[in-house]
């Protein structure tokens, strides 16, 4: 006979913080479009780029593209700073961020400085193909972009996070042969336990299985290990393995590729068109706002769609879980943990996590372990 426990409820903390991410999310996702709406529809982008392309001597198309990106990445950052600035002062407000202001702006630093040489790689890339292979750039930009999608996540534990986070080899020793073994038991090869040096910013805690294949590596934030029993920790690696059991990485990278085609393509569409006041041909970078609102519309549009996919994929994950482990246990007393300790929305509205979650609400991945534990008694 199924058993049935008590359900947990939201706290007016954790209801009043999500409510205020949920807002932030909206409102810096609609100061983007804004922002980019504007600058097209006013003329401005057109007189960006008269304005870079005179100061990189008139024929340098590569320096004037630079400049272009760099110009209008700057006009987007003071933008949306304040509305950074106010999230990092949420998440002192409910005491989930140890961050002083110096090093959370130095990250912002580092984050902006990221983004512009990554934006300004492809959009580089992007208007060469342009130019050289006017009818097929798209297919060839499609192509690179999945390129760089794949080595990012594999480059992203090396290269990417180590900026922005100190890790270190685990120091318990038996901790890290347990996850190993638990590891090899899901046919994941990590090259490493790594202790995630999170305490430092955030009290929240978090746990991945980073990279693929010879940068793949298990990484803890020492939130986690402070607070969590060894049981408790392999139930939260468990769950992420599950996601290497059910190639939900290359399925990720496979549905992305056909986003991104369709993407690709409804832009080579719309480009097609000039708009005389805008931009004058698919070379010419003033069309790059444009191009970018397409970008997030779509990803706007699609993003229920992705968010019910990844619930998915994270029920099949805890699934795995529950069947790694020796008791449904420690997984039910991790997830209690790590929601009352990341102020999670255990009971969030049926629309909320439609829209917003991409995993499971707390409540149901909870009794949904309990079902499964009550059907193998």
């Amino acid at each position: 006979m199924e058993t049935h426990f008590p359900q947990v409820q939201d706290s007016h903390e954790a209801r009043e913080y999500n409510r205020l991410q949920r807002r932030l999310t909206l409102a810096d996702a609609l100061l983007g479009l804004a922002m980019l709406a504007v600058v097209l529809v006013t003329g401005w982008s057109a007189d960006f780029r008269d304005f870079t392309s005179r100061i990189s001597g008139g024929s340098n198309y590569v320096l004037a593209l630079f400049l272009y990106v760099l110009l209008l990445s700057l006009i987007s950052r003071v933008i949306s700073f304040p509305l950074d600035y106010y999230g990092y002062r949420v998440e002192h407000r409910y005491k989930l961020s140890n961050q002083k202001l110096r090093s959370w702006l130095w990250d912002e630093g580092k984050g902006y400085l990221l983004g512009l040489a990554f934006s300004s790689i492809l959009s580089e890339l992007i208007y060469l193909l342009i130019r050289k292979e006017p009818n097929y750039w798209w297919l060839w930009a499609w192509a690179i972009f999945l390129a760089l999608f794949v080595a990012l996540a594999q480059l992203a534990p090396v290269l990417l996070f180590p900026i922005f986070y100190r890790f270190r080899a685990l120091e318990n020793d038996a901790l890290r042969d347990r996850l190993t073994r638990l590891s090899e038991r899901a046919g994941a090869k990590v090259r490493g336990v790594y202790e995630w040096k999170l305490s430092g910013k955030s009290k929240k805690a978090n746990a991945a299985l980073m990279g693929l294949g010879q940068t793949r590596r298990i990484v803890l934030a020492d939130t986690l290990l402070a607070n969590y029993t060894d049981d408790e920790i392999e139930a939260v690696l468990a769950h992420e393995l599950g996601h290497h059991v059910h190639n939900h990485i290359l399925k990720s990278i496979g549905m992305q590729a056909v986003i991104s085609f369709a993407g690709f393509w409804v832009v080579k569409t719309i480009l097609r068109k000039p708009f005389p006041d805008w931009y004058s041909s698919q070379a010419d970078f003033a069309n790059l706002p444009l191009i970018l609102l397409v970008a997030t519309v779509i990803s706007l549009l699609l993003l229920p769609i992705l968010n019910a996919y990844s619930r998915f994929n994270e029920r099949q994950a805890d699934q795995y879980a529950w069947k790694s482990i020796a008791s449904i246990g420690p997984f039910l007393s991790a997830m209690n943990k790590l929601a009352a300790q990341n102020l999670a929305e255990r009971v969030p509205s049926r629309w909320v996590e439609i829209l917003f979650h991409s995993h499971p609400s707390i409540s149901k991945r909870v009794a949904a372990a309990e079902r499964w534990a009550n059907t193998r008694a």
